[in-house]
């Protein structure tokens, strides 16, 4: 059976340094769909769902790094490495510091490149299977974003359940930082949204309330507790 290919998102406003990157990697047998805009690159991530993003920093109407704290709010897992002429370090320390995986500078050669996405896309797989967490007598799957308890029906659940819900497992018994969560998944901490989220936990308290060992409790104050 022949293998799937790795759907790559490669924003590059170049047309020929795009068609370059683009050619080589097809021939390393990936999925690439190119764009020269960082509004386009958003509208395709969306629809296509790509593995891995490719993006230059520097592109007209939305630029790179701008569309990578865009798609963080939604996805802090899927790998991105940028692409810039830039060479200063506080242009490397905000690319890592706003959810960047890795940063080659212009010009490199592809071979590093498609080194680099190869260990992105294989720490990607090793995570995803980290991922399916037990709590109490519940199975969270959070790469497919689903909940079973023992055997029944698994519950599908939304993007940012799925994420909160994350959140508090890897922190169960301890505070999970109301501020700290709200900036990460909503990316601001107003009334607004720690109202939403307030709504979020009474959701997830109705799907986990079939297990009594468990509980989400509010520390006032300071933010939420998984306690397992």
């Amino acid at each position: 059976m022949e293998k799937l290919k790795n759907t790559i998102l490669l924003a590059e406003d170049e047309p020929a340094l795009g068609q370059i990157i683009k050619e080589s990697l097809e021939t390393r047998n990936f999925n690439v769909l190119l764009c020269e805009n960082g509004e386009k690159a958003y509208e395709i991530y969306k629809k296509e769902q790509p593995e891995l993003l490719v993006l230059d920093v520097m592109m007209p109407k939305k630029d790179g790094f701008t569309l990578a704290k865009e798609i963080r709010m939604e996805d802090d897992s899927i790998p991105i490495i940028f692409l810039t002429a830039k060479s200063q370090t506080q242009d490397v320390v905000e690319g890592f510091t706003i959810g960047g995986n890795d940063y080659l500078k212009k010009p490199f050669s592809m071979e590093e490149l498609i080194v680099r996405i190869h260990n992105l896309l294989q720490r990607t797989t090793l995570q995803k299977t980290s991922d399916i967490l037990k709590i109490g007598d519940f199975i969270f799957d959070f790469p497919k974003q689903t909940l079973q308890y023992k055997n029944q029906d698994k519950i599908q659940l939304t993007h940012r359940e799925s994420h909160l819900l994350f959140h508090l497992i890897k922190n169960k018994n301890e505070v999970l930082d109301r501020s700290l969560i709200l900036n990460k998944l909503w990316g601001t901490d107003d009334f607004f949204t720690a109202r939403s989220m307030d709504v979020y936990i009474t959701k997830l308290r109705k799907k986990i309330k079939q297990d009594s060992s468990i509980q989400i409790v509010n520390v006032r104050g300071f933010g939420y507790k998984l306690i397992c």
